[in-house]
């Protein structure tokens, strides 16, 4: 999304705490390098109740993770990705767990093509 509005705060967390301080997941890396983006500086953090007054959008890449965040105090401003860009109501598969990189990569670009 920073690729496409320079101009915005584009921030991006999770929903669990086990990855705070870790940089991106290697592979994932390599993906995003292939397709010209650099995230070797982004660090995970786990999202808190205050990003969700704190952005105007805040976006979830699955139906789970906009479960959790609708869990937190005001969640209910949070978004389907999917939805959000027009692609529909789709969950982004999470290449961690299905090693499909380029199927993930290739809707979030749609998608932030769409919301740019």
């Amino acid at each position: 999304m920073r690729a496409h509005t320079p101009d915005l705060q584009i921030d991006s967390a999770g929903t669990g705490a086990w990855h705070v301080g870790d940089p991106p997941y290697a592979p994932m890396q390599r993906a995003l390098k292939a397709r010209g983006y650099d995230v070797s500086a982004q660090r995970a953090r786990q999202i808190q109740t205050d990003d969700l007054q704190r952005f105007d959008r805040v976006l979830a890449m699955d139906a789970s993770v906009l479960a959790d965040l609708r869990a937190l105090r005001n969640g209910s401003r949070a978004e389907l990705f999917g939805v959000a860009c027009g692609l529909g109501q789709v969950d982004v598969p999470d290449p961690y767990y299905t090693g499909d990189y380029e199927t993930c990569l290739d809707l979030i670009e749609r998608g932030c093509a769409r919301l740019a």
